[in-house]
């Protein structure tokens, strides 16, 4: 799973993203375009699940799930067009699943605004703007090749064609395409045209120190981001760099100061690794205690593949329990004594916080 982190030049992409991996990977300047290349770093998503169950079962080690930052150079207004490092730019989000815009929210005449004042409404449009029109040209170019489908009889093209009327509407009225309302047949119609906008999108706001703790409420009224499926979260990318080697106890008590009791980046993590559809499920035992991710609603054969394809395939069942009530029991003996682990076959869907243990066939 890559996310792209996108936004205009010096609103902190590059900062934001050293925080997040943990290094000084990504050059972070006051000048425009101080990302050319990407930057790619894989973090792990933290889960205090993890340490209850190593604990438990007095495991070795523990190996979390992951997401892939893509750090992406920042794009200017006519990026769609070829301005700034416009294509390239548009070449390297078209390949990451989700798209998180680190807009700008505070005030420092010591760092260059591209556009001269701050201005979160404008930026996130001027972002929004080029990634549509890239996708305008896209969809015309298919709505034409559709139409001679279409004429010719073919069903397929047909059902498409008033899917793709609708988008070009939603398009134009400036509206990104994961925005538009259909259903799961529908997008399915879409997928194949690989628009910019139809991936999932999260905000992060770059704001002032001492304004952490701006509410949700108060950071879409500053945005202009009403659709409640879009994140909206507060970062403070000055203190982030302040705290990068930091240990842990020092990051929660830096914090602690500023009335922040939950770790920002970490809560970027989790909300890109959920909003893609993915969870985890976990197998625990004295080597190591492992977070395996799959997509919710995956059955229990599917979850046994992202181990290995052949535990796909030679799958017969699974002892199943959940990771609280493998903790409450001190372990997998007595929480087969209680009754706790249940025995899934092949149609069990798999859950977010479920300890498995597969059992294979010749």
């Amino acid at each position: 799973m890559k996310v792209g982190i996108v936004g205009l030049p010096n609103v902190g992409k590059s900062t934001l993203f050293n925080a997040l991996t943990k290094s000084y990977a990504a050059e972070a300047a006051n000048f425009p375009f101080c990302t050319i290349e990407p930057n790619v770093g894989i973090v792990n998503v933290n889960d205090y699940r993890l340490q209850e169950l190593c604990k438990t079962v007095n495991g070795q080690k523990i190996v979390p799930a992951t997401v892939e930052f893509v750090d992406i150079a920042g794009l200017v207004e006519g990026a769609s067009k070829g301005e700034g490092l416009g294509n390239k730019f548009l070449s390297h989000i078209r390949q990451v699943d989700a798209i998180l815009q680190v807009v700008r929210a505070f005030d420092d005449s010591n760092v260059h605004h591209v556009s001269g004042s701050v201005n979160p409404k404008r930026d996130i449009e001027i972002i929004n703007t080029e990634l549509i029109i890239a996708d305008l040209e896209t969809l015309e170019r298919r709505i034409g090749d559709n139409a001679k489908k279409a004429r010719s009889g073919d069903k397929e093209a047909v059902a498409r064609t008033p899917i793709y009327e609708a988008l070009k509407t939603h398009l134009e009225a400036g509206k990104l395409a994961i925005t538009l309302d259909l259903n799961e047949e529908e997008r399915v119609h879409i997928a194949d045209l690989f628009l910019l906008t139809n991936k999932q999108f999260i905000y992060a706001v770059n704001v002032a120190e001492d304004k952490l703790l701006t509410s949700e409420a108060d950071l879409r009224t500053v945005t202009g981001i009403t659709e409640a499926n879009i994140p909206v979260l507060p970062v403070s990318a000055k203190i982030e760099m302040e705290m990068l080697e930091f240990s842990e106890e020092d990051r929660v008590a830096f914090l602690a100061d500023y009335g922040v009791t939950t770790n920002p980046m970490d809560t970027i993590i989790s909300t890109c690794y959920h909003l893609l559809g993915l969870q985890y499920y976990f197998t625990a035992g004295e080597i190591e205690v492992h977070a395996w991710t799959i997509h919710q609603g995956w059955k229990a054969p599917q979850a046994a593949g992202v181990i290995h394809t052949d535990f796909e395939k030679k799958f017969i069942k699974a002892d199943t329990v959940n990771w609280k009530d493998l903790v409450d029991c001190g372990g997998w003996a007595n929480a087969r004594e209680k009754g706790k682990v249940r025995m899934e076959g092949k149609e069990y869907i798999v859950q977010d916080g479920d300890v498995m243990l597969f059992k294979f066939g010749g």
